[in-house]
């Protein structure tokens, strides 16, 4: 597997657990736990994934609002909607809502 590979399934089981740890990830993989940490890095420069220290309610988490696949508005696509809804009317402005409020990432 290659670490493009290795990625892709991480960024998948932690999109489907939410929360894992670098042990059982390294584990999982049969790579070094300073691997797992250099994929989380590299995969927190394009996802939503957080690392928390500490033992109790340490480890790798993704955004609650992310689900791979999914697509969303960047910020400024969002504040962009937000800012032309007021010239908008009736049916027009539910459906600029619509959207805002189903792919925002808030």
């Amino acid at each position: 597997m290659t670490a493009i590979e290795r990625r892709d399934a991480i960024l998948d089981r932690l999109c489907v657990r939410r929360h894992d740890q670098v042990k059982n990830l390294a584990e999982e993989f049969g790579v070094s736990e300073k691997t797992i940490r250099t994929d989380i890095e590299v995969l927190a420069c394009s996802y939503p994934i957080e690392t928390v220290r500490g033992r109790h309610g340490g480890g790798i988490y993704v955004a609650d609002w992310y689900h791979r696949g999914r697509k969303t508005l960047s910020p400024e696509q969002a504040a962009l909607l937000k800012k032309l809804a007021p010239s908008l009317e009736g049916h027009d402005l539910e459906v600029m809502n619509s959207i805002i409020n189903q792919f925002a990432a808030y």
